[in-house]
């Protein structure tokens, strides 16, 4: 009884045949899987050909349905890895439906009759295609004898049409067609349309080479009287000859298939190299320039990947979350397989360092299948780093993007911009400038190096910035790109990324095995709060890999067995806690506010302080306060003294008394309009005599008339208040957009308030009276509610903040 259900062997770029005994290279894991198996069985296996010779796990709509059911007679094993079987087709069979996947293909099948009408008509065919193959025969001489006996001894119609179909150069589709015809009458009639159209091929070929026999005997000819010109000068010293290192060049030139407009300037620059002595100093420059055009990838791409889920698989094991920019590379794949001449799309990657930006390119080239470039363009001032420097320069070369080309070897990389937000300029040229053509989808398919100058097609390339700032990028750079913001890293979201990613790292950079350390999330966590200060993950694995060398250490000395790092044992490892949480120390006091600030590593908690003095009224402003800040505070101040009445304050305090606001790490520049609310807040405090909430952090530009508008980085600047144990923000309302993007966690722990002007900001910020006592109620969630964040008690005394130099923007 023929069997239901096989196991399928897919074929790349081969078509077997029943009762045909083919030789086959498999190479897959799958594959090299199921003729293990199959061997050790009836031997019996499904031989079917692939629709696309380059998809790796083929489903059955990319395999042609019609198949051949063989038996493996014989299976060698290579050095190589790879394994070679020969199978012998049994009959035809169609596939109805595949019902495995893994580890290799099972599908099930219906095996197929022949259909053979007995009669003078198929008699007939059987002759015309006979006597069409023997035409072939006489007019190629690469048919093998061996065919041409075979087919003479074939006495059967069906096997005849089946054997000259698999030993024939047809093409898989013409195979395919003739093994999924099961009317023998049928199939003989288009192998005789195939083989007419072979005949036919074969004999233009012999006319064509009848013509241009004579015109290759003339050349022939002249060639031979050249060379014999060429033995008679170098005897008599009279000529140097042909030169077969510019022959090899010019074969290099051309085998790199560039347009024809290129291949003409370098045609002219051979020849100018043909007419210089080889000492001569412009030789050595012609040379060089010839050799860079021979080495660049003109025609030369990389197939790209447009597997959806193997894209998103990529990505997915590379980077935790990032879903926007996860979603626009797919967006990309979906539109590159719908269009195949899409342009590739300018991004750029903004965010925080150790966010994961430059990892994130590496990934997208490898979801892609695509050549990964990367250029570092920090601190670059010179324009010729980008668009080279003209020949007549000495030691002249290509700019950069060119050389990033070659060393990709294709015309399509993935072309990554480092740092991009790091240009500088002076009186050598502006890069960013020279960036504008490179990084402009209209403009960059002649793309015109100042070394080269010939045009060059950068519109195959996927050109990716990184930046940490985006407002130290010009804006016509910036207009040309994509941005796509990469947001910092609530403690939860590294906690999550340091036991999926940085730990296996880590442990493998080090030599250890899985299971030598063990770190629990508590521990994780404890690094997170008291080592590192950061939006992203670098210090986080910088002292992760402290502890792992300290674990080696341990392990090269002899000293076995599991080694599991708890919260307590974390100080033993790195040392005192270099952070703390010191709300509670510096909120309480009348006159303290905490405000929130962005700076290009992610948010930070701002105190504001106020304080006064008997005097006329004046205000001192101190803590290198930046003019926005400074305008400001005056803002606030401004306000307050033209509504002292509604804010039920006395006026006259503020022609009896001196104002002094500071805003403490005096050595770090702090500038920004975002600190308005918080600074009114500190002025509302000092005049009432009220301490705020010492749970209340906020932010918010102030306007004389008193409103709260809206301010950027909300949310690095949320995630820093809730590391510093801060369960309470004030936001002006037209921000309220911003907390959708917060991590789910960060939103369970908080609440958010808010403002529209001042007098919604005055009854959240001191704590409510019942009677004569005063009570602190936080205008938020408890502190103790929450086991991620820590209380203001879980502070040591005496404990400061390490010093900073990065500046912040309020």
């Amino acid at each position: 009884m023929l069997p239901s259900r096989l196991p399928l062997l897919p074929l790349r770029s081969d078509v077997v045949f029943p009762q045909t005994v083919v030789p086959l290279v498999v190479n897959r894991p799958g594959g090299i899987k199921l003729i293990d198996e199959v061997l050790g069985g009836d031997k019996m296996i499904g031989l079917v050909t692939q629709r696309h010779p380059d998809t790796e796990e083929p489903g059955i709509e990319d395999l042609y349905p019609t198949i051949c059911v063989g038996s493996v007679l014989k299976m060698l094993k290579f050095p190589d890895g790879s394994t070679r079987i020969v199978c012998q087709g049994l009959y035809r069979a169609k596939l109805t439906k595949v019902e495995q996947l893994e580890p290799y293909l099972i599908g099930q099948i219906e095996p197929y009759d022949d259909v053979v009408d007995e009669g003078v008509e198929l008699d007939a065919l059987v002759h015309h295609v006979n006597r069409l193959f023997q035409r072939m025969v006489d007019q190629s001489q690469q048919v093998p004898e061996e065919l041409q006996v075979a087919a003479m001894n074939t006495r059967e119609p069906g096997r005849l049409a089946d054997l000259l179909g698999s030993s024939l150069p047809f093409s898989i589709e013409e195979k395919q067609k003739l093994l999924s015809e099961i009317d023998v009458r049928a199939r003989l009639e288009k192998l005789g349309q195939f083989l007419s159209r072979q005949l036919a091929v074969l004999e233009l070929s012999s006319k064509i080479q009848e013509q241009v026999g004579s015109e290759i005997t003339k050349a022939q000819r002249d060639h031979f009287l050249r060379q014999q010109i060429k033995a008679i000068q170098e005897e008599l010293g009279e000529g140097e000859g042909d030169n077969p290192e510019l022959d090899e060049l010019w074969k290099r030139l051309k085998a790199a298939n560039p347009p024809e407009d290129v291949l003409t300037e370098a045609e002219r620059e051979i020849e100018r190299l043909a007419g210089m002595h080889p000492s001569s100093a412009e030789y050595s420059i012609v040379r060089t320039y010839l050799d860079w055009m021979a080495m660049l990838p003109w025609s030369k791409s990389s197939r790209d990947r447009l597997d959806l889920r193997r894209a998103k698989k990529v990505l997915d094991t590379d980077h935790y979350d990032l879903e926007k920019i996860k979603e626009r590379i797919l967006e990309y794949l979906a539109v590159r397989k719908l269009k195949k001449d899409m342009k590739g799309p300018i991004l750029c990657l903004a965010g925080p360092p150790g966010t994961g930006k430059t990892s994130l390119g590496k990934s997208i080239a490898k979801a892609l299948g695509r050549e990964f470039v990367r250029i570092s363009l920090g601190g670059v001032h010179d324009e010729a780093e980008i668009r080279g420097h003209r020949r007549t320069y000495v030691a002249a070369m290509p700019g950069r993007i060119l050389q990033g080309i070659r060393k990709g070897g294709t015309n399509n990389p993935v072309f990554m911009l480092d740092e991009v937000d790091k240009l500088g300029s002076d009186f050598r040229g502006d890069p960013s400038a020279a960036l504008l053509e490179v990084l402009d989808p209209e403009q960059n398919a002649s793309f015109r190096d100042h070394y080269l100058d010939v045009d060059f097609d950068l519109s195959k390339v996927m050109f990716i910035a990184t930046a940490n700032m985006l407002e130290t990028i010009p804006a016509p750079l910036l207009d040309r790109m994509e941005v796509l913001q990469l947001p910092g890293y609530s403690e939860e979201e590294k906690t999550l990324i340091a036991q999926k990613y940085i730990i296996p790292k880590q442990l493998e950079a080090h030599g250890l095995a899985a299971g030598d350390v063990v770190f629990s999330d508590e521990a994780v966590g404890k690094i997170i709060a008291d080592y590192t200060r950061e939006a992203g993950l670098r210090n986080l694995e910088r002292e992760i890999a402290s502890i792992c060398r300290k674990v080696a250490r341990k392990r090269a000395d002899g000293k076995r067995g599991l080694t599991k790092v708890s919260p307590t044992q974390v100080p033993e490892a790195l040392g005192p806690p270099r952070y703390f949480r010191e709300v509670a120390d510096r909120t309480g006091t009348p006159g303290v506010a905490t405000g929130l600030a962005w700076t290009p590593t992610g948010g930070e908690i701002l105190f504001i302080e106020a304080t006064a003095m008997p005097g006329k009224g004046g205000l001192t402003l101190t803590g290198l306060l930046g003019e926005s800040m400074r305008e400001s505070a005056q803002a606030a101040m401004s306000y307050m003294r033209s509504h002292a009445k509604l804010l039920e304050i006395e006026a006259s305090w503020f022609t009896k008394n001196d104002v002094h606001i500071h805003v403490p790490a005096g050595a770090v520049p702090k500038d920004g309009p975002s600190a308005g609310v918080a600074i009114s807040a500190a002025l509302m405090s000092l005049v009432r005599k009220k301490a705020i909430h010492q749970n209340l952090a906020m932010t918010g530009e102030v306007t004389l008339t008193g409103r709260v508008l809206p301010v950027g980085g909300v949310r690095e600047k949320i995630l820093a208040a809730r590391r510093a144990g801060i369960l309470a923000v004030l936001i002006p309302r037209h921000n309220e957009k911003d907390l959708i993007e917060l991590p789910a966690e960060v939103k369970a722990d908080m609440t958010f308030h808010s403002v529209d002007t001042l007098d919604d900001v005055v009854p959240r910020l001191f704590p409510r009276e019942r009677g004569s006592k005063k009570t602190t109620s936080s205008p938020g969630k408890s502190a103790s509610s929450s086991r991620t964040i820590a209380t203001p008690r879980d502070r040591k005394a005496g404990q400061v903040d390490k010093p900073t130099r990065r500046p912040r923007s309020a």
